[in-house]
């Protein structure tokens, strides 16, 4: 297999693993998962978050196998292909913090990078102001990248925090297949519905490997375009749309065109575009999307594991304090973590930036 992948064009790779993604992301709807949302980094890590009892938003808890495949199909593909690497120790509190914000905006919008894309070929035309957000986010990331942005190197770590959190996904696994009773699981909205476990999980665990392997990141394909007009990652973006699009078009599930009536959304278009511009922002100063920092994490990145545990306390916070969105609309309360999430962003867009040594 190593082989095999090594002889493969790197560019019909990307094309390939976009277009699979987004055929198995559409598919996830026909055997369960929720309209519009067949992957969602985001949501899907909200949800577990619940299943742990860390918020108590009874119809978003659920242990999604997903997730977990991501992780360890990342994990595998690292191992066999040598890439394994322990390290960290970049900044670890200002990821976890920006890992929390990215959540924050993220569920203010009711999905992440990838969600949005799904939400489009869906027909729900508010993925469209997301998107426009989400560039915006990015623009504003690159400007600080111009000048200067760091949040330091990452140094080589011992062996063993590298192998932590894919052993706490395996751990997760088994209370997802054995769900003892202090895991949480909803009976009603989003979370009761999702694919067969084994399902969900084969699924993950072939995006995990095709994603490890492409360095798959919905947010820095729109990056690179901007900054080095490179289109290698842009790739894999316009390959997934496509083939959700036509397999949603195929199975008949294409809701209506519009903004009204979108399943798991709503329609509040100037904080749909300030959440998925924090999530942007966020995004590109972190160096990666919510999907690109589980596989980070699966690799032995444990700079990525803090933004991935930002991320958990953000959906904590999100639904114990009133910040996460639904389908009646975007709280005030999140409109206005939105606004302070931006404001932080920025903040520590224009602080850490790399001092030269004279």
């Amino acid at each position: 297999m190593r082989r095999f992948f090594q002889s493969l064009n790197p560019r019909i790779l990307l094309i390939f693993s976009g277009l699979v993604f987004g055929v198995l992301a559409s598919l996830l709807v026909r055997w369960g998962n929720p309209a519009n949302m067949g992957f969602c980094a985001a949501c899907f890590l909200r949800d577990i978050t619940g299943a742990l009892g860390l918020h108590r938003a009874e119809v978003v808890q659920y242990i999604r196998p997903e997730i977990l495949g991501l992780v360890l199909g990342s994990f595998i593909a690292a191992f066999a292909f040598k890439e394994f690497r322990t390290r960290g120790g970049s900044a670890p509190l200002v990821r976890f913090l920006l890992g929390a914000l990215m959540m924050i905006g993220a569920l203010v919008f009711l999905g992440c990078p990838v969600r949005a894309l799904l939400r489009l070929a869906g027909g729900d035309l508010n993925g469209i102001t997301a998107l426009v957000g989400l560039i915006f986010g990015a623009f504003l990331g690159i400007l600080f990248l111009k000048r200067g942005f760091n949040l330091g190197r990452s140094t080589k770590l011992p062996a063993l925090p590298g192998w932590l959190f894919p052993a706490f996904t395996i751990v997760l696994l088994l209370f997802a297949i054995f769900t003892p009773y202090f895991i949480f699981s909803s009976t009603t909205g989003p979370g009761a519905l999702h694919a067969a476990l084994w399902v969900a999980l084969v699924i993950g665990l072939g995006v995990g490997f095709l994603a490890q392997r492409t360095r798959m990141c919905f947010v820095g394909g729109w990056r690179d375009l901007m900054l080095i007009k490179d289109i290698h990652l842009f790739s894999i973006i316009a390959a997934f749309f496509v083939g959700a699009l036509v397999t949603n078009l195929i199975l008949g599930q294409m809701g209506h065109w519009g903004f009204s009536d979108q399943p798991i959304a709503h329609n509040n278009h100037l904080w749909n575009f300030f959440s998925m511009s924090l999530v942007g922002l966020a995004a590109t100063l972190l160096g990666g999307c919510p999907l690109r920092q589980m596989i980070l994490s699966g690799e032995g990145d444990t700079d990525a594991v803090m933004t991935v545990l930002g991320m958990i306390a953000g959906a904590a916070v999100a639904h114990n304090f009133g910040l996460a969105a639904s389908t009646k609309g975007v709280a005030t309360f999140g409109a206005w973590a939105v606004g302070i999430g931006l404001a932080i962003a920025l903040v520590i867009g224009f602080l850490m930036k790399e001092r030269r040594q004279s």
